[in-house]
């Protein structure tokens, strides 16, 4: 019997299988499902949004350094105490005096502070304020009046450096410094996404070249065995052939179209999956089919633990993830221990002062700096015990530690799953040649065994049991060549290596 390639073009299985029920159809090389699946995948589009709510996360903890302006304008009335008094001179004469203070004032007031990236707080700050006072007295019928008015305004800059606590790092410039890492750990998380989707791409794609192959097998599989029927009916109607081997034949006969049933399900169930992970709209793909554009076919790679293992330590996304998060933990204790040290403000003001008529007369001495005036100084504070600080830096620095182990015990993981997945890629390798041979080895059987039927000298049964290995060898066959080919998606993916291995360019903007 002619020797019958596993290695076909299954593409043109696909055709062949689906013109009856879903003419459309989509060739695709596996590059073209990476396109669409980093465009349209959904896990992909909802991570793609954590980098960004990341990033504004943090241009948002820039805001503390943000100056705030204020303003306020008061205006002031107030009529005083209304006082009258019964006076007897020397003389035994009574008089009355009447005593009454009224005060109107406006102030305004504006400010601009904040903190610098040092932890320095400073305060700019303006007033002016202007008061009309008017003192009312008389004696008996007689009212008069004196009438006053007065102005001041200031200008000043207040700074506070603290010189201790505070100092290295405080708690604005720590939560700065973690969200940039959370950032760079939000890319990674995206990456890890991405690669995660593309090994489950490669995979449904080499399940799907595998599924129509499967489908290719069982069809011949089918027309071996209504070959088969057909010539020993043949038989039986010259009598050379008793009626119970048909039997038989018909028997294998429904086993093989229910195995192609079965088959006709596995591809279309392998179709629906490689269409989830490239699509977000599956209505507008449900009744194309994707016909993968080449062979399965299955090229040796050079595998050194050794090198996965680098490749691993330094690529994989959730290695860097926690290593990132326990660089924030060493922030975090940075700042721990800042906060031990007593409070140590160094204090500055400095302005000048405007007094007058008006509110120009105040302002203008203030313009000509005409009266200059500052302090400084120090301000001292600590908490006797420090209870709270003393605690936080320990359970730190016992936190630290926790991370530690954890990621000793992640990189001990990496290498077992790394080593696992070589040792996978390397049996997978080794079993492509293994059922290579044992479908050759079951084609020639099988031609052998009918042969040897076709002069009476074997059975219906023997031939039937020959068809079914030929089968299996066949399904086997292509199997290997699949797993093979995931084996290798598979270490790429431990390895954290699956990107550079596609020459996907990743980059977060």
């Amino acid at each position: 019997m002619k020797r019958i390639s596993a290695i076909v073009l299954f593409a043109a299985a696909i055709l062949s299988a689906t013109a009856q029920t879903n003419p459309a159809v989509r060739v695709m090389s596996l590059q073209d499902c990476f396109s669409e699946a980093l465009q349209h995948n959904f896990d992909v589009q909802v991570e793609r949004y954590t980098p960004l709510i990341s990033l504004y996360g943090l241009r948002g903890d820039y805001g503390a350094y943000d100056p705030t302006f204020s303003f306020s304008a008061t205006h002031t009335y107030d009529t005083g105490d209304f006082n009258v008094a019964a006076i007897t001179n020397s003389v035994s004469t009574n008089y009355f005096v009447l005593h009454r203070n009224l005060a109107r004032g406006n102030a305004f007031n504006s400010g601009l502070g904040g903190m610098l990236p040092w932890g320095m707080v400073y305060d700019f700050k303006g007033t002016v304020d202007e008061q009309n006072k008017n003192n009312y007295f008389g004696q008996n019928n007689t009212l008069n009046s004196d009438f006053t008015r007065s102005s001041a305004g200031s200008a000043e800059v207040d700074l506070t450096q603290p010189l201790l606590k505070d100092f290295w790092i405080d708690g604005t410039r720590l939560t700065i410094r973690v969200a940039k890492n959370n950032y760079k750990a939000s890319q990674q998380k995206l990456r890890q996404t991405v690669i995660d989707t593309i090994t489950a791409v490669e995979n449904a794609y080499y399940e799907v070249i595998f599924a129509a192959g499967s489908l290719k097998v069982q069809q011949e599989a089918l027309d071996l065995a209504q070959k088969q029927l057909d010539d020993d009916q043949q038989r039986v109607q010259v009598g050379s052939l008793a009626p119970l081997d048909v039997q038989q034949d018909e028997s294998q006969v429904a086993q093989s179209r229910a195995d192609l049933i079965s088959a006709e399900y596995n591809l279309a169930s392998s179709q629906n999956a490689l269409k989830n992970l490239i699509t977000d709209d599956y209505k507008s793909w449900h009744d194309v089919d994707i016909a993968p554009s080449g062979p399965l076919t299955a090229v040796r790679q050079h595998l050194d633990v050794q090198d996965s293992w680098n490749k691993g330590m330094t690529q994989r996304p959730d290695l860097l993830q926690l290593r990132l998060g326990i660089e924030n933990q060493g922030i975090t204790l940075q700042f721990d221990r800042n906060q031990l040290f007593p409070t140590l403000d160094l204090k500055g003001t400095f302005g000048y002062a405007g007094n007058g008529y008006t509110y120009g007369d105040s302002l203008g001495e203030v313009r000509d700096e005409n009266r200059p005036y500052y302090s400084y100084g120090a301000q001292l504070s600590m908490p006797l015990s420090n209870l709270k600080a003393r605690t936080t830096l320990k359970a730190d620095r016992a936190t630290l530690q926790q991370k530690l182990l954890t990621l000793k015990q992640l990189e001990q993981n990496i290498m077992v799953q790394i080593d696992d997945a070589v040792k996978q890629a390397q049996s997978a390798w080794e079993s492509v040649d293994a059922t290579r041979e044992a479908r050759s080895y079951a084609e020639a059987a099988l031609h052998s065994e009918q042969e040897k039927y076709k002069v009476g000298k074997s059975t219906t049964f023997t031939v039937l049991q020959l068809q079914n290995k030929l089968t299996t060898a066949r399904s086997h066959e292509i199997g290997s060549l699949a797993a093979y080919n995931k084996a290798l998606a598979n270490l790429a993916h431990e390895e954290g290596n699956t990107l550079e291995r596609r020459q996907i360019d990743f980059k977060v903007k």
